[in-house]
């Protein structure tokens, strides 16, 4: 082998060893790179983690307040109907009040007259406290027969045609509360 040849070949190794060179570093700097891109990943999954436990923790939080609100404002509900019936009641007490001086009076007196006034008085009061409550009876006689406040409870032959339909007696009285039937009308209706 000439010298040439041998130069030629040290020249091919040499070459074949700086690519075999620069692929290696290059690899390694890929190495690298994957290495760095890898923590960054492992880092951003752990922030990841993180924010879903922090998410999580609020999230039972919030379910836990929520349901302590619904519970304390089942409670609280209770409460006011509960407090409403006493109001209502403790309104009324005045009422049983004239009535039982008034049964004590009528006892001690002769005059009817008296008697009646005193019944009249006591009604009044009751339904002044029924209206300022917002219940209101409902007028009946010579209105259309409507179902949706009355109950025929008879039916009557009409004495003319325009009396066809129409409410002609009022055996019981009908009451709304803030306009809402709480008690139909039971009434006679003209056939």
């Amino acid at each position: 082998m000439s010298k040439k040849e041998e130069s030629q070949i040290e020249e091919t190794i040499n070459e074949e060893n700086e690519v075999v060179a620069d692929s290696t570093d290059e690899n390694i700097e890929n190495n690298n790179s994957d290495s760095e891109e890898c923590e960054e990943t492992l880092s951003e999954i752990d922030q990841l983690k993180q924010q879903l436990e922090t998410s999580n923790k609020e999230y039972m939080f919030l379910m836990a307040e929520f349901d302590n609100f619904r519970k304390r404002t089942i409670k609280e509900k209770a409460e006011i109907i509960r407090n409403a019936t006493e109001k209502a009641m403790k309104e009324l007490l005045p009422v049983v009040d004239d009535f039982e001086r008034g049964l004590a009076a009528m006892a001690e007196t002769t005059d009817a007259e008296a008697v009646k006034d005193g019944m009249e008085l006591i009604y009044n009061k009751f339904i002044k406290y029924l209206e300022q409550n917002g219940v209101k009876a409902i007028d009946s006689t010579g209105a259309d027969f409507d179902t949706e406040l009355h109950e025929a409870i008879a039916m009557v032959p009409s004495p003319d045609e325009s009396q066809k339909g129409k409410v002609i007696d009022t055996v019981m009285k009908g009451y709304t509360i803030n306009d809402k039937v709480i008690r139909h009308s039971k009434v006679a209706v003209a056939q």
